[in-house]
């Protein structure tokens, strides 16, 4: 299965996707209308896609100017999946984790990192998204104009700390997605 990039430097270009239960892309469409309502936040910043599958988001990002991104998955052919996708598109401005979200996310509060961006795709089916935001308030990863992008089947899932406020929500078919920034 394969997606394209849909706009920037790498537009056109195909990246792999896999199939894995429990996980499905984003779909293009979505992709375009969410990366159209974000594009402000995008130049120069620097992007965490947290349950990054293929690295779809993650590469979009950086190809509509993001600096740099850290792409993060535990399941390890997601991992080979966007590792081939980065080298096939030359991409250097980016690491990849092989790590538990909450390891990752713990690593890069050790390294002292904000984020700009923040993508929550988790399986759904998962509690991974009000975890994750509890986690990311606790050790304060978002810059103060940061952006967190959740996406989910179920509007019920988006559980955030008071520390964040919905900016955003919409419903593309059976998902929705909420954004989130600092209050």
């Amino acid at each position: 299965m394969s997606m394209k990039v849909i706009s920037g430097l790498y537009k056109g270009r195909n990246i792999d996707g896999f199939d894995i239960d429990g996980t499905r892309p984003t779909m293009d469409r979505v992709k375009e209308s969410l990366f159209a309502t974000i594009q402000n936040y995008i130049p120069d910043s620097i992007i965490l896609d947290l349950f990054s599958g293929s690295g779809n988001l993650g590469i979009e990002a950086l190809s509509n100017g993001s600096k740099f991104a850290y792409l993060c998955d535990n399941n390890f052919k997601a991992i080979k999946t966007i590792n081939n996708n980065i080298k096939k598109l030359g991409i250097s401005n980016s690491e990849v984790f092989n790590l538990d979200y909450k390891k990752c996310l713990k690593e890069l509060s050790n390294r002292s990192i904000k984020l700009d961006i923040i993508f929550l795709d988790p399986p759904y089916k998962t509690n991974y998204i009000e975890e994750s935001l509890k986690l990311i308030s606790e050790l304060k990863l978002l810059n103060e104009s940061g952006l967190i992008v959740c996406e989910s089947d179920n509007l019920d899932k988006i559980i955030y700390p008071n520390t964040f406020k919905s900016i955003k929500s919409k419903k593309y078919g059976d998902k929705y997605i909420v954004l989130l920034n600092n209050m």
